[in-house]
C-alpha cells in the first residue's frame, strides 16, 4: 500500500533521516521503534503531509505520491494519531471527533448521528466518556482516547499511531491493540510506533528499527516463525541493543548505596470530593514510594495537591516535621517540593522558550545579581553543568525546548529541580513517551536523587516500572489507598492489578 524509497530529511545542524526505505502492505501492521531523535516523528510528518522530504520517493498503491498537506493525506485515506494531542480544548468530545471531517450534510451538522457515532467509537476503546463533555475537563487519558477515536472515525486505509497508549490504562491499551488488529483484518494497514516493546510484540507483523536517522534493522516475524500462521517472539534484549547502539546491563539500574532515613514528607487525610478520599502516607529520606493504580484513580490529583497546584477540601502536608500551607506551586518550590508533571509539554515547559530559559525559570532568584537583574553568565554555567551531567542533547543552549525529543525535554525539567536542590521530588509518569535509552538514564537519576536523601514519589501506569523502581508501593482505586506493598520486587503483578481495578475490595482499605 505504502512504500518509502530512500527518504532523506535535514534540518539545520542535523540529518533527521538518511536514505530510509520502508514499506507496509494492506492487512499488515508495521512496528516502528527507535530512541527519541531516531527520526520516527520526522518520518510520520512526511507520510502525513506535514513535511516534504529533501530526497527520495513515496509510492501509494504503486504510484508516486506527494502530499501537499495533512488534509491532502487524510483525503487519500491516511490518518495519524500523534503523541502530542491536537484537540480543541473549548469544544466538546463530539465536536472534536468530527471537526473538519466533512460529516455535515449540506452544511447542516447531524448532531444526533454524531452523538451515536461518538458513543460507538468510544465503546470500541472501552471508554465511558460523555460525548457532550468539554475536552478541557477530561483527564489526559480520556483526551488521548478521544484523539484515537477521532482517527478511527475516518475509517482510514493507513493508520499511523505514535505512542498511542502513553496515557491509557492497561485495559484501554488492550482495547486499542484489538482495534488495530481488527483494522488490519479488514484490509487496512497500520504503522505502530511505541517504546513499549510488549505492545510491539502483541500487534506487529514486522518491526523496523531506526537509529540516528537510518534504518538499521528489519524483522519479519511471520518469516521468522517458519511460515506458520503465528508470529515469532521478539528478542527484546537484542532489539534494545539495536535501538540504543549499546548493551544495557539491565532494564532497571540497581539501587545505589544509602540508607533510608527518617520521615521527610507526611500526607495526612488529603481529600478532594470523590477524586481523592482520605489519603495518608509518608515518605522517608532516601526512599522511592511508588503510587500505582489505573487512570482516574486519583494519583495525579494527590501529586498536584502536594505541589500546591490544586486545592484539597481538607488534609495536611508536613515536611521535615513542619506543617506546610501550600496555596500555590511557588510556595511548594520555596519549601523544597518539586513536580515532574504528567503532561510535561502542557504543564512542565514553556515551549516557545529555549531549553536554558526553561531551566532557569524556577531558579531566577539563585542567579539574581542585584535586585531584578539576573547574572546570565552564572545561569549559563549552571545550565552547562547540568547539560553535561544529564547528557541533554542540544544543538545550542538557546534551542527552543519544543524542538527537543521527549527524553531531552524531561531532562531539562529534571535539571532545573536538581539545581533548585529540592528535598521532595514528585515524579508523575516520568518516562511517558520516552525511549529505552533515555528512560534508563532517568531511572538512574531517580536512584541518585534517593541516594542523596531526597524523598521521591513515583507515579506510573507501567506496573513493571513502579514495582522495579520503588522501595514501597501504595495502590490506589477510586480515590483511596487500597493496599500497601512492602516488598515490590516480590509482588504478584496480577494481584496488584486486581487491587487497582477494585476487584474483591470492601469499602475499607486493605493491605496487599
Amino acid at each position: 500500500m505504502l512504500e518509502l524509497q530512500r527518504i532523506s530529511k535535514s534540518y539545520p545542524g542535523v540529518d533527521a533521516l538518511r536514505a530510509v526505505s520502508l514499506a507496509v502492505g494492506a492487512g499488515e501492521v508495521l512496528g516502528l521503534v527507535g530512541e527519541n531523535g531516531a527520526g520516527k516523528s520526522t518520518l510520520i510528518r512526511i507520510v502525513s503531509g506535514a513535511e516534504r522530504p529533501d530526497g527520495g520517493r513515496i509510492e501509494l498503491d504503486g504510484r508516486a505520491a506527494a502530499f501537499a498537506s495533512p488534509a491532502d493525506a487524510r483525503q487519500r485515506g491516511i490518518a495519524v494519531i500523534h503523541q502530542e494531542l491536537s484537540l480543541v480544548p473549548q469544544l466538546s468530545v463530539r465536536e472534536n471527533l468530527f471537526l473538519g471531517a466533512g460529516w455535515s450534510r449540506r452544511g447542516i451538522v447531524r448532531r444526533r448521528w454524531e452523538e451515536r457515532e461518538a458513543r460507538r467509537l468510544l465503546r470500541l476503546l472501552e471508554m465511558d466518556i460523555d460525548p457532550g463533555a468539554r475536552c478541557s475537563e477530561l483527564s489526559l487519558g480520556a483526551r488521548q482516547a478521544v484523539e484515537i477515536a477521532k482517527a478511527l472515525a475516518l475509517e482510514p486505509r493507513l493508520l499511523i499511531l505514535d505512542e498511542p497508549t502513553a496515557a491509557l490504562s492497561p485495559r484501554e491499551a488492550r482495547a486499542l491493540l484489538r482495534q488495530v488488529r481488527e483494522l488490519a483484518r479488514r484490509g487496512a494497514a497500520a504503522i505502530y510506533i511505541s517504546h513499549r516493546l510488549e505492545e510491539i510484540e502483541a500487534v506487529a507483523d514486522r518491526v523496523a528499527v531506526l537509529r540516528d536517522g537510518e534504518l538499521v534493522r528489519s524483522i519479519d516475524r511471520r518469516e521468522s516463525a517458519g511460515g506458520d500462521d503465528g508470529l515469532a517472539p521478539l528478542d527484546r534484549d537484542r532489539l534494545i541493543e539495536t535501538m540504543v547502539g549499546r548493551a544495557l546491563s539491565a532494564e532497571f539500574p540497581p539501587r545505589l548505596p544509602g540508607a533510608i532515613g527518617e520521615t521527610r514528607l507526611e500526607v495526612r487525610g488529603l481529600s478532594a470530593g470523590r477524586r481523592v478520599r482520605d489519603v495518608s502516607f509518608d515518605i522517608r529520606r532516601g526512599e522511592v514510594l511508588g503510587l500505582a493504580g489505573l487512570v482516574g484513580a486519583g494519583r495525579t490529583d494527590v501529586a498536584r495537591m502536594i505541589f500546591g497546584a490544586a486545592a484539597p477540601d481538607r488534609g495536611e502536608v508536613w515536611l521535615d516535621g513542619r506543617r506546610l500551607e501550600l496555596r500555590s506551586p511557588r510556595q511548594a518550590i520555596r519549601s523544597g517540593i518539586c513536580l515532574l508533571p504528567e503532561d510535561r509539554r502542557g504543564e512542565g515547559l514553556v515551549l516557545s522558550r529555549s531549553a536554558r530559559a526553561n531551566f532557569a525559570l524556577p531558579n531566577l532568584d539563585r542567579f539574581r545579581r542585584w535586585r531584578a537583574l539576573v547574572d546570565r553568565h552564572r545561569e549559563g554555567r549552571a545550565f552547562s553543568r547540568w547539560r553535561e551531567q544529564l547528557d541533554i542533547r542540544l544543538v545550542r543552549a538557546g534551542q527552543r525546548v519544543a524542538t527537543l525529543s521527549g527524553g531531552n525535554q524531561q531532562k531539562v525539567v529534571i535539571a532545573r529541580w536538581l539545581e533548585r536542590g529540592a528535598r521532595v521530588v514528585l515524579c508523575d509518569e516520568p518516562t511517558r513517551g520516552i525511549d529505552v535509552g533515555a528512560r534508563y538514564e532517568i531511572y538512574e537519576w531517580i536512584r541518585r536523587m534517593a541516594a542523596e536523601g531526597k524523598a521521591v514519589l513515583l507515579i506510573s501506569s507501567e506496573l513493571e516500572e513502579v514495582l522495579s523502581m520503588s522501595d514501597r508501593v501504595l495502590v490506589m482505586h477510586d480515590g483511596r489507598v487500597r493496599g500497601e506493598i512492602l516488598e515490590p520486587a516480590n509482588a504478584d503483578p496480577a494481584g496488584v492489578l486486581r487491587t487497582a481495578a477494585g476487584i474483591g475490595l470492601s469499602e475499607a482499605p486493605s493491605v496487599a
